[in-house]
């Protein structure tokens, strides 16, 4: 089947997809936008987070199929023009980005939340932040980067 959605603000599309493959796959494999990570396959740990016409999801649960017409954005549509977004900016200045691997998942997430809870509790940033698994943070870099972002 033809896939055609916008992403991150442009009419996109990729060919021969089958139904049943992720909207992982078709993001990172055919359409070459790297930002997002496969880690679990099984949406338990958050690395894959994007937005579906604007709802957080876990872009390695979604079947592509159900893309299909629908509006995708990803870590990279959140920066804007060549600046980064102030989320992304505040991971970077809190030292909250270390290997790597987990943060894009996490930025999306963030960016969700403070747009949802503009001045989060810490008990808020916890719950937000529950479907985002980190092996190298210690997760109090990533709090810190939230509430710097908070304030931006």
């Amino acid at each position: 089947m033809r896939l055609t959605m916008t992403v991150n603000g442009e009419a996109r599309w990729a060919d021969d997809v089958w139904e049943g493959e992720s909207l992982l796959y078709v993001l990172r494999e055919r359409l070459g936008l790297l930002g997002s990570k496969n880690a679990c396959e099984q949406g338990e740990c958050g690395s894959c987070t994007v937005y579906l016409d604007g709802v957080a999801v876990c872009a390695c649960l979604v079947a592509a199929g159900q893309a299909d017409g629908r509006e995708v954005r990803t870590v990279e549509g959140l920066a804007e023009g060549d600046g980064l977004h102030p989320v992304q900016r505040a991971f970077l200045d809190a030292g909250a980005v270390q290997c790597g691997f987990c943060t894009p998942g996490l930025v999306v997430a963030v960016h969700d939340l403070l747009s949802r809870v503009p001045d989060p509790a810490d008990a808020d940033i916890r719950e937000a932040l529950a479907g985002n698994l980190c092996r190298c943070t210690g997760y109090e870099t990533i709090l810190d980067a939230v509430r710097k972002a908070a304030l931006q």
